[in-house]
Order: C-alpha cells, then sequence, then structure tokens
C-alpha cells in the first residue's frame, strides 16, 4: 500500500469517528436539555403525587424512586409510555403513566429527564 493510500484510510476513518461521536452526543437526551423546564413539568404534571417528595418517597413499593436516575433510562421510559400498546415490543403499558405523557413533546422529555438526573436520590449502584 502506497502512503497516498494510507493517508487516504487515515482521513476516512478519522472522518467516521467524528462521525460516530457526532451522532452519540446528539442521541443523548440530557444534551441541550432545560432541567429547570423539566422541574415545571414535573410540578404540572403532580409527578410527585405517585412518586413521594423530590422523586424519591414513592407513595407505594410498586413505583420507582426517579430522583437520580440516568436521563436516557428516564427519556427512553417516557417514549416507551407515550408509544403505549400500540408497539408491544416497545412500549410499556401503565394507563396512569401513558396519560401522563401523551401531551409531552420529545423536547419536554428531555427536560424532565435532566431535571431527574440532577435530583439527590436513593439510588443504589452495584460497585
Amino acid at each position: 500500500m502506497n502512503k497516498r493510500d494510507q493517508a487516504l484510510r487515515t482521513i476516512v476513518k478519522a472522518a467516521g469517528a467524528a462521525l460516530a461521536f457526532g451522532a452519540l452526543v446528539m442521541s443523548n437526551p440530557a444534551a441541550a436539555a432545560d432541567a429547570a423546564n423539566g422541574k415545571t413539568l414535573v410540578g404540572s404534571h403532580n409527578c410527585a403525587a405517585c412518586h413521594g417528595p423530590n422523586l424519591n418517597k414513592p407513595v407505594s413499593p410498586e413505583y420507582p424512586k426517579l430522583a437520580g436516575q440516568h436521563a436516557t433510562y428516564v427519556y427512553w421510559a417516557l417514549r416507551q409510555y407515550q408509544m403505549g400498546n400500540g408497539n408491544p415490543q416497545l412500549g410499556r403499558n401503565n394507563p396512569i403513566m401513558q396519560a401522563q405523557v401523551q401531551n409531552l413533546s420529545q423536547s419536554d422529555m428531555k427536560d424532565i429527564a435532566a431535571y431527574v438526573e440532577s435530583l439527590d436520590g436513593d439510588l443504589v449502584q452495584k460497585k
């Protein structure tokens, strides 16, 4: 292989890596999300009614603690509730949550996810 071909391969690999990195950054739900708007949305949707104060003390053991949860997980969980039973491979089936998220935009869900991630919580991560 000559130097010109080798240089071209290096450039193509670098461009591919840059494109992949850019796609990864753009796909992160917390990227450019507005946690302050998320806090407002959490309040207006009365999330604390089930998930408790600061979304960390659920009123029932069947409801999850949300505070401190990864934004990516929260965003995709909300999207799955929004998709509901229309897509059984991706949707989540909880009528209360499905009703709560139907009018949220994807941007709203990203904002909520960023806010939830910013909260201090009791989630335990295995080490």
